[in-house]
């Protein structure tokens, strides 16, 4: 079913959940981000499907394990290519975890230097902290006018990882307005989210992380153009 097909559909039904398309491309927990997203409201499909990916309201980018391993996966159904699409379009894209990091110029991982997708600048490397991987429930420290934490500053979320972005170097496009940076701490600060015009990441897993989990999809859900929730 396309976008259009969609929301038409739900538009007869009286409703106007926002069509979101999550990025078939074999990474794994697919389905949990599938589960959570619904739970927020959207009308979700999970697909490869170039023409929904396109038309959806929302697409969503999940990923984990091995940088490398997540793009070359990515380059096999030519997900970058739609990615770029849609943000060089104005169109929104949420990244969850692995999803995040690859937005970055590179990856390094075992001493191998990966390309990303250069959506941002930076480098997503090893966390410098005494334990690693990072697992379990964290606070962050949620930018200044931030919408996906909007109602929930004080809340934690769930982190499964061992490398992240430890900078923010993008400088400021005007007239466009500057990034919300949201960062947290193990053993250092690290990027824990971005909300950067169409393009949103966040480190954590929304999708492990409760009713606040969900809380932060439904703002991001709400904040699609056109959405009624």
């Amino acid at each position: 079913m396309s976008a259009a097909a969609a929301q038409e559909t739900h538009a007869t039904s009286g409703s106007r959940r926002p069509v979101i398309a999550v990025l078939d491309y074999g990474s794994g927990n697919i389905h949990s981000a599938v589960k959570a997203l619904q739970a927020a409201g959207g009308d979700v499909h999970l697909t490869r499907d170039r023409g929904l990916i396109r038309e959806a309201d929302g697409l969503v980018v999940p990923g984990v394990g091995a940088f490398q391993a997540v793009m070359e996966q990515l380059r096999s159904v030519r997900g970058g290519e739609v990615i770029e699409r849609r943000l060089a379009g104005g169109r929104p894209v949420l990244g969850i975890c692995v999803g995040m990091q690859v937005m970055f110029e590179h990856g390094i991982e075992r001493g191998v230097d990966t390309e990303g997708l250069g959506e941002w600048p930076g480098v997503v490397e090893e966390l410098k902290a005494p334990i690693v991987p990072h697992m379990g429930w964290n606070t962050v420290e949620a930018g200044e006018g931030s919408r996906l934490f909007r109602g929930l500053e004080d809340e934690r979320f769930y982190f499964v990882h061992s490398f992240a972005a430890q900078e923010w170097t993008l400088e400021p496009q005007r007239p466009l307005p500057p990034a919300v940076v949201t960062w947290a701490q193990h053993g250092g600060r690290f990027v824990a989210a971005v909300e950067n015009g169409p393009l949103s990441a966040t480190q954590f897993h929304p999708e492990k992380s409760g009713e606040a989990g969900i809380r932060l999809l439904r703002n991001w859900i709400e904040s699609l153009p056109g959405a009624t929730l």
